[in-house]
This record gives C-alpha cells, sequence and structure tokens, in this order.
C-alpha cells in the first residue's frame, strides 16, 4: 500500500466541473436553488478551479439579486419576491463557499450566505428565530440554531437536525418546512467543525454541544422537547447515531442517513473514498476531502487516515448499548459511505430499522428516487416515532 505522502487525490478537469455545472443547475446539489441562464455565465467564465475565482464568480450573482432584494424591500415591494430574490442571492453565495469555507474568497461568499438567508428568513411562511446558547466551561462560546414553530400547532414536538461537511444549517429549509406541515418544529444546527459550530468534529466536547442544544429546548415552554428527534445527513449522520445512544433516554427517534459509524472510519474505506470516488462531489475526491479535512481540523491525508477510526462507536464501546430507536438509510451504492455501517448497527445493542436503496447513491438518491421522496418517508417516520 503507498505511503499517504505519496496519493495523489483527485480532482475532476476543469471540463468535467463546466459539465457538471450544466448537469445540476436548477435541480441537483449543490445548484438546485441556481439559475440555469446564470450557471451557464459562471460556467463560461471559468478560467480555472481556483476556490477564489470559484467564489467570486458565483458571489456576483449573490451580490446581484441580494441589490435587487434590497431595493425592492425598501420599496414595500411584494413580500414573496422578496424573499424569492434573497434565496436566490443565498444560493448562489453558497454556492461560492461550497464545499467549504476553505480560501479567503469562499469565507467572504460564506459570510454573505449567512447574512442574505437571514435577510430571507424575515418573509418565511413560518417566523424563523435564531437561537445562541452559550456554551463552555465559561460560557465563552455559542452555538447557533434557527427554530422554526409551525403556526396553530400548541407545544409541538421538534426534530433536531443538520447536514453534514458540506451542508449547513442555512440549507435545511426544505425539511423545515416539511416538518412544518407536520406539525412538527424544526431546529437547524451546524454539526462540529462546520458552519458557526465553535468546536471541531474530533474534538471531545463535540458530542456535549448536541446535549447542550437539548437542554435549550426542555427550557422552552412553546415546545414539547420531550417528543424529540435528530436527523443527522451525510457525515453528519454519525452524531444522530451516536446521540441514539448517549441520549437514548431523551430522543424518540434517530435518523442515520448516509454516514458513518465504523467501516466508513477505517482506512480500508476512506482511503479510495477520499482519492479516487466521490463521485456525488463536483470537485471529485479532492472536494470531499477539503470538506471533510477541515471539518475533522487535520491537514493531511496521513493524519486523516490515523484520527479518524477513534470515531468509531465500536472503538467507543457504544453499538451493543441500548439506543433510542434508529432509522438507517443510504444507497446501497453509496461511495462517500458504506450501507455496511447500517448492517452493523442492525447486528448490534437495540433493534434498529433501516431503508436501503438498492441502486441508490449517496444519500440513497438515484435517478429513480429523488430527494424529495426520501424526505417524505423519513419525515413520516420520525412523526410516526414523535407520537408514540
Amino acid at each position: 500500500m503507498p505511503d499517504p505522502a505519496d496519493v495523489v487525490i483527485r480532482e475532476r478537469p476543469l471540463a468535467e466541473v463546466k459539465a457538471e455545472i450544466t448537469r445540476r443547475a436548477g435541480h441537483l446539489n449543490p445548484l438546485d436553488g441556481i439559475r440555469p441562464q446564470d450557471a451557464e455565465q459562471v460556467k463560461n467564465a471559468l478560467t480555472s478551479l481556483d476556490r477564489d475565482e470559484w467564489a467570486r464568480l458565483w458571489s456576483n450573482f449573490g451580490a446581484q439579486y441580494e441589490a435587487e432584494g434590497d431595493a425592492l424591500e425598501k420599496s414595500g415591494g411584494e413580500k414573496t419576491k422578496i424573499r424569492e430574490l434573497y434565496e436566490l442571492a443565498f444560493h448562489n453565495y453558497r454556492v461560492g463557499r461550497y464545499p467549504c469555507a476553505g480560501s479567503p474568497g469562499q469565507q467572504e461568499a460564506y459570510r454573505s450566505s449567512v447574512r442574505v438567508f437571514r435577510k430571507a428568513a424575515r418573509y418565511f411562511d413560518s417566523p424563523m428565530e435564531i437561537v445562541e446558547v452559550p456554551f463552555g466551561n465559561s460560557g465563552n462560546k455559542k452555538l447557533i440554531g434557527y427554530l422554526q414553530i409551525p403556526k396553530g400547532v400548541a407545544k409541538p414536538p421538534v426534530v433536531m437536525h443538520w447536514g453534514g461537511v458540506d451542508s449547513w444549517k442555512e440549507d435545511r429549509q426544505r425539511a423545515h418546512a416539511r416538518l412544518n406541515r407536520l406539525g412538527i418544529a424544526g431546529f437547524a444546527i451546524d454539526m462540529p467543525g462546520t458552519g458557526e459550530s465553535p468546536v471541531i468534529y474530533t474534538e471531545p466536547e463535540a458530542t456535549k454541544t448536541f446535549s447542550a442544544l437539548i437542554d435549550y429546548l426542555h427550557t422552552r415552554k412553546d415546545l414539547d422537547a420531550t417528543r424529540l428527534g435528530v436527523w443527522g445527513g451525510s457525515y453528519g449522520g454519525y452524531w444522530a447515531a451516536k446521540l441514539a445512544y448517549v441520549e437514548a433516554k431523551r430522543l424518540k427517534g434517530a435518523v442515520f442517513h448516509g454516514s458513518n459509524v465504523h467501516y466508513g472510519f477505517q482506512e480500508k474505506w476512506l482511503r479510495p473514498a477520499l482519492t479516487e470516488r466521490a463521485s456525488a462531489a463536483i470537485f471529485g475526491p479532492i472536494g470531499l476531502f477539503q470538506a471533510r479535512s477541515k471539518a475533522m481540523g487535520v491537514k493531511s491525508l496521513d493524519e486523516f487516515l490515523k484520527v479518524a477510526p477513534s470515531l468509531s462507536l465500536v472503538q467507543q464501546g457504544l453499538i451493543d448499548q441500548p439506543s433510542a430507536p434508529i432509522l438507517g438509510v443510504n444507497g446501497k451504492l453509496d461511495d462517500q459511505a458504506p450501507v455496511e455501517d447500517i448492517y452493523l448497527l442492525m447486528e448490534h445493542g437495540s433493534p434498529k430499522e433501516a431503508r436501503i436503496y438498492p441502486k441508490g447513491g449517496h444519500m440513497g438518491r438515484s435517478a429513480e428516487v429523488k430527494d424529495e421522496e426520501i424526505a417524505t418517508m423519513i419525515t413520516n417516520w420520525l412523526k410516526l416515532r414523535l407520537s408514540q
């Protein structure tokens, strides 16, 4: 096996990335919120895969739509149109920082995406509250989440949810709307190592951030936090599985969606996943590695491969312990997270449930199965669990 220092992490060539921009614009992650005609302009202007150039071209459209939204808001324009403009601005800034805020330009795009998202939030159907919870021994850190409570529902149950290394709390609005329609409050957060989280994925404090947020939800008189579910997606799904064990008494259900608990943290899986595969990542494996390594707080593949196994729920002695109900969801063909980790969960500890899509890739997606179908299945499962 070659030394990690000698491994070249594959990046899609510029021509392939441009083809992916055209293929994904308007309907596939991360360009599902982008106008195809705008994406074509960015594609034609790209001269390299330099991340600052990438951020600048998308942010130009973000700034354009943000300015249009500001002008329409100032003139007292129609609220739906104002929201649409701000959302367009957000999606362009968001793609500019994708897959992570790794360069100065991407960091600026990320700050702009948060700013304009909060402008759009003023016009959401369900009002969005920005929650800040002190964290750390001296309370000098803060955890930030977005809470949306469905209108006309007294003390609804709540689902705390988050994405992976490239999908952060601002990207969870569709899940919020879906949960709200079912009479469930949504609480979107950044998992450790992403967005505004003050800790990284591998810190001992990381699990405590989730517990602190659960503590906060129990202080709310307008929520029924005794009926609490969690839903973690992609690399963030790990935390949902772990919380099912460490917070078993406070959770009604946990959705482990397209992630790792043991096999996916081993070198045998990680080396090809981070250097050769990652078909769902628009830049290829290099983008997945950059986003994951930033979240993990490591600089090299060698360091990543040394640190990752310690995250295993087998190594941590949790896998055989009692847990809250877990729903494992993924595609059998996922090349970012092994479906075998769902089987492993089902073979140990409390009984588990699963939905595995035989032709699905990462998160279960395929040409035959769309995000909406998967999200409907998951939220219906959560509704059932929160009613019991």
